[in-house]
């Protein structure tokens, strides 16, 4: 069950697209999909093997309630930082949906 005093913190989930300027060049923008109520189920630093050596990466999960059409094409901002989805998993039948994401450098 999603316990509304536990959506405490505000993140926005937001999708790329792409426009054609005037001088005829594409350019990729970010835009708002929409500003939810979250709860941050964890967020830890852990460093992982990469082909270039060792890295750290911020892991972060939000458990949000159910929004229709989000998939790991998008990207949450919360507190200044952003996040690029990894996993994106339905709670229940569609009571919920967790987002499992890394910090973008």
């Amino acid at each position: 069950m999603m316990r509304a005093g536990k959506l405490d913190r505000t993140i926005t989930i937001e999708r790329k697209s792409e426009a054609v300027s005037d001088s005829g060049a594409v350019v990729a923008a970010w835009t708002p999909v929409a500003t939810v109520r979250a709860e941050i189920v964890t967020s830890a630093a852990s460093e992982f093997l990469t082909g270039f050596g060792e890295a750290e990466s911020g892991n972060i999960a939000f458990r949000i309630r159910y929004l229709a059409g989000i998939t790991t094409a998008d990207r949450v901002t919360y507190a200044g930082q952003v996040y690029d989805l990894k996993e994106v998993t339905e709670i229940g039948r569609r009571r919920g949906l967790e987002l499992r994401a890394v910090a973008t450098a």
